[in-house]
């Protein structure tokens, strides 16, 4: 792996777990957010995946509202996705 991809995935890797730690600690306040082990990992793999795939992405584009385009379009697909995952919207 090269040292640019390992640091972009050691980056994301952090950034993930660190976006997964709001449902662990709001579970230890609230009965209202029960998640398990399985939400975590379906969670974890999606953001992961995400921001693995827009960071090749937005460096193959150049001009900044092309840049904005693809990261709006990337964050409406992970909160379509999520939102099925949680409660079945299209279902």
């Amino acid at each position: 792996m090269s040292t640019s991809l390992s640091h972009s995935f050691a980056k994301v890797a952090v950034a993930t777990g660190f976006v997964l730690l709001l449902p662990l600690v709001a579970m230890q306040f609230s009965s209202e957010v029960r998640w398990g082990a399985e939400d975590f990992l379906a969670a974890g793999a999606l953001l992961f995946g995400a921001c693995m795939l827009y960071m090749p992405g937005v460096r193959r584009v150049h001009l900044p509202w092309q840049r904005r385009l693809f990261g709006a379009l990337m964050a409406v697909g992970v909160a379509l996705v999520w939102a099925e995952l949680a409660v079945g919207v299209f279902s």
